[in-house]
């Protein structure tokens, strides 16, 4: 289980794009005479575990292994992150591999957003090919779709 210091502060009351405000009950859209809205204990306890289930999710990722494994600085430039702007540091493969992960993190380096595409700018220049096309080339068509035309047309004559 993900730390409940993890997850997203949610409380009643608060509005989540597609489920409205969470937990609170009115019956028939009026207001109870106290004011006060009844609070959906079961769909707070679903919100609660789906969101530790996503949080285990995300720590299985090679993302979220080496943020934990290694300090959050740039390994090229040394920018420091905080969890404010985190999303700026990216996990760069070292050998261009994104399927290759080993456990220990030996194909992984920290990089910021800036130094990870000079990074890849780089590695195009060198290889003469982007990584996007290095991937999974797909051959050239050897069909003729219009290999019986002639015939088709000769026999309409």
């Amino acid at each position: 289980m993900a730390p409940i210091s993890r997850l997203p502060a949610v409380g009643a009351g608060d509005r989540i794009a597609g489920l409205g405000y969470l937990g609170v009950n009115s019956s028939s859209g009026s207001q109870m005479s106290s004011n006060k809205p009844t609070i959906d204990h079961a769909k707070l306890d679903r919100i609660v575990a789906q969101a530790r289930r996503d949080a285990e999710q995300r720590d299985k990722g090679y993302r979220e292994r080496a943020l934990k494994m290694y300090p959050w600085i740039c390994g090229r430039c040394a920018r420091e992150f905080t969890r404010a702007n985190l999303q700026e540091l990216t996990v760069h493969h070292r050998n261009h591999d994104h399927d290759f992960n080993p456990p220990d993190g030996s194909n992984w380096e920290l990089l910021c957003v800036y130094c990870h595409d000079n990074e890849h700018s780089r590695h195009e220049d060198y290889t003469g090919e982007s990584a996007a096309s290095a991937e999974d080339k797909v051959a050239a068509a050897t069909g003729n779709p219009f290999a019986g035309l002639r015939g088709l047309l000769k026999a309409k004559e």
